[in-house]
């Protein structure tokens, strides 16, 4: 079978996809029919992987696929597919992992080549069109492939089935359960808190990324052992990117990472994941500190998230890009003689508050950025600031902006949905609450026979989904049912485990595949263990499967949970800085916590208490005083009385005394 000697992108339902339809390259999607075209022709795959927010990527685009004479040479020589790794994780992680087993450094846009039957044998990730920075001519490397395919065909194959058995024990192969170990968390806590910087924050060095799954592991520390330092180290990493150039300080919302250490110059591209994380994390540091510092970035951030990532319906879209108008960070930066323009005499006050920088290296218009004092001043001057922002966003929204990944990611809504819901609760802004309400009615209704899809782009929707688009809807169900009150919220968690369970467990019942069993077109199929930019798959499953437990008392629930963070923690032994979300979801498992609370409906005292001290460990119940129906149970069955205000918090199958003072329930729900 072969497909038609053309790109075949245009009608594809990803926005980075169709960006590379007018390429003179025969692109073809990752599908059975493009595999089997490879298979019939015996021709080698040029697997081309990246996303739309990807400056790296727009880079070799321009260079090497809209270029006539190189587009020749693949075509004649490849079968060339293109992949977005948001709409495809579970192809990307593979072909990543291949590239590690290399020694390569992995990055995008990742360039793979493999047999015809989809095993890989070479690759890399950005190549010049001509040999530059050291790197070979993309032609060189095209025409070096093809005649190490001809002339060792037998070599390439036999390197290919080795690497791709290595490739599978690492993702897919089982390894022997692990005992669940309070000490895991407290190992992996202290080892990343000898890499953290104590001058700037984040870890040491170069490039620097908000890494959520490791300031994660911090916190959970901190709130289970009373490790201040581990609890000091989020908040001065915090405190510092939010200060960096890294932050978009006109318009809200954090860039994808920062290229030097000090926070400065950002890869612009701003990501749904990043944000979403970096509000449940301002969120307990808020909580924590007291600082307003993480209320106000919270409120930018959302500001940002409402005004211009929502598509129709309310969901969230993926990502805005780094480039505007050909070139990076224009979008963003800016000129002081702009800023006095824009502001006029008030200008003298924005520079009080903020600094212009152009470092070395750094090509564009000047970077806004703050010094620590700044910073704090700014939080102090905030009224005065706003306005001073808004006519500085004005001028900037008249601007060619950057393009945006309209897709709707339903994994990545779940994390958006949950962040909102969260912080909603605790700076009583029910208006978050309803978008996050919004976001999940638009996501969870685009299901087809009970099963979600990965990816939306306005009617084209992608199915099946990833495990992971379940384990984050379902928490994002239990988010808003702690946020509500509503019950079907509750329902709906256990639906998409249902699912989970029908199209993601394993045989032997110990844990789930990143990808559904009726994928057909996966050469491989993975646990999804391996942390990213966001807590892995099989970190966010168990986390949903001990916070869903914990909310309905079901004891298989919680068995199940058990199962699968045991053997989850077993193929993380080795590799515990890669699988962070593990970890740390493991720990939930080993010491779940559950707060129920009995309150008035119109003059609540305890429920305001449990609001502001958010805890991830923690799920919570709220009944209104005399209610008889939904009652939920505490551990044993035992129903709480409902005649008067009170507090259960129960640590696995153990409930402390009910408390009914709010002074009470601070100092136990409170660390300080």
């Amino acid at each position: 079978m072969t497909l038609p000697a053309q790109n075949l992108l245009a009608e594809e339902a990803s926005p980075y996809l169709q960006q590379h339809s007018g390429n003179p390259v025969h692109w073809r999607a990752w599908s059975p029919a493009s595999l089997a075209e490879a298979r019939a022709l015996e021709r080698p795959i040029l697997l081309s992987v990246g996303y739309a927010a990807c400056h790296w990527c727009h880079v070799m685009a321009h260079e090497s696929f809209e270029n006539n004479d190189v587009a020749a040479v693949m075509n004649r020589l490849f079968v060339n597919i293109k992949v977005d790794r948001e709409e495809r994780p579970d192809i990307d992680q593979i072909y990543m992992a291949a590239l590690s087993s290399m020694g390569e450094q992995g990055g995008w846009p990742l360039t793979m080549f493999l047999t015809p039957d989809g095993k890989p044998f070479w690759g890399g990730t950005y190549f010049p069109r001509e040999a530059r920075y050291g790197r070979p001519g993309f032609v060189q490397v095209l025409e070096a492939v093809d005649k190490a395919w001809r002339e060792k065909k037998e070599s390439v194959n036999q390197s290919a089935d080795g690497l791709t058995t290595h490739v599978e024990a690492r993702l897919a192969s089982a390894h022997p359960k692990a005992v669940l170990d309070r000490e895991t968390l407290a190992t992996l806590a202290n080892g990343i808190d000898g890499m953290i910087d104590r001058e700037l924050g984040g870890l040491r060095g170069a490039p620097k990324f908000p890494n959520a799954p490791f300031m994660h592991t911090l916190w959970l520390s901190w709130l289970r052992d009373g490790t201040t330092v581990h609890r000091d180290a989020v908040l001065l990493s915090l405190e510092k990117m939010l200060a960096g150039g890294i932050y978009d300080h006109i318009g809200g919302g954090l860039s994808r990472y920062s290229t030097d250490a000090e926070w400065l110059v950002p890869h612009f591209e701003k990501m749904l994941y990043d944000n979403a994380q970096l509000i449940r994390l301002c969120n307990w540091a808020y909580a924590a500190s007291g600082n307003n510092l993480f209320r106000v970035r919270i409120e930018e951030t959302v500001r940002w998230l409402l005004r211009e990532m929502r598509v129709d319906g309310g969901a969230f879209a993926a990502s805005l890009d780094a480039d505007s108008e050909g070139e990076e960070g224009l979008f963003y930066t800016w000129g002081r003689d702009e800023i006095e323009t824009a502001l006029g005499y008030e200008s003298s006050l924005f520079f009080k508050h903020f600094t212009l920088s152009s470092p070395h290296g750094w090509e564009g218009k000047p970077i806004i950025h703050q010094t620590d004092e700044q910073q704090t001043q700014s939080v102090v001057d905030r009224d005065r600031l706003i306005p001073l922002k808004e006519k500085l966003l004005a001028a900037r929204d008249q601007r060619v902006g950057p393009g945006r990944d309209g897709k709707v990611l339903t994994d990545w809504n779940g994390l958006v949905i949950a962040a909102l819901a969260e912080a909603g609760r605790a700076l009583k802004r029910i208006d978050w609450i309803e978008a996050a309400e919004q976001a999940f009615a638009a996501t969870a209704s685009a299901g087809r026979d009970g099963r979600l899809p990965h990816s939306m782009l306005g009617a084209k929707k992608l199915f099946p989904a990833l495990s992971s688009d379940y384990a984050a809807m379902t928490n994002a169900a239990i988010s808003l049912f702690e946020a509500t009150g509503t019950s079907n919220y509750a329902d709906l968690a256990g639906q998409f485990i249902a699912q989970l369970d029908q199209w993601h467990r394993d045989d032997d019942n110990t844990g789930y595949y990143l990808t559904a069993s009726d994928s057909t077109d996966v050469p491989i199929r993975i646990r999804g263990d391996v942390d990213e930019a966001v807590p892995s798959a099989t970190g966010q499953i168990i986390e949903a499967l001990v916070r869903l437990s914990s909310l309905t008392g079901d004891l298989d629930l919680q068995e199940k949970a058990w199962r699968a963070a045991e053997h989850a923690a077993g193929r993380a032994a080795h590799q515990a800085y890669g699988q962070a979300g593990i970890v740390n979801a493991c720990a939930l498992a080993i010491e779940p916590l559950k707060l129920v609370i009995v309150d008035s409906s119109e003059n609540p005292q305890l429920v305001p208490v449990a609001n502001r001290n958010p805890d991830p460990r923690r799920v919570e119940i709220v009944v209104p005083v005399g209610a008889e129906a939904n009652r939920p149970t505490l551990p044993g069955g035992i129903l709480p009385p409902t005649d008067k205000p009170g507090a259960w918090l129960c640590t696995g199958q153990a409930c402390l005394p009910v408390i009914t003072n709010p002074e009470d329930l601070e100092r136990l729900l409170r660390r300080r």
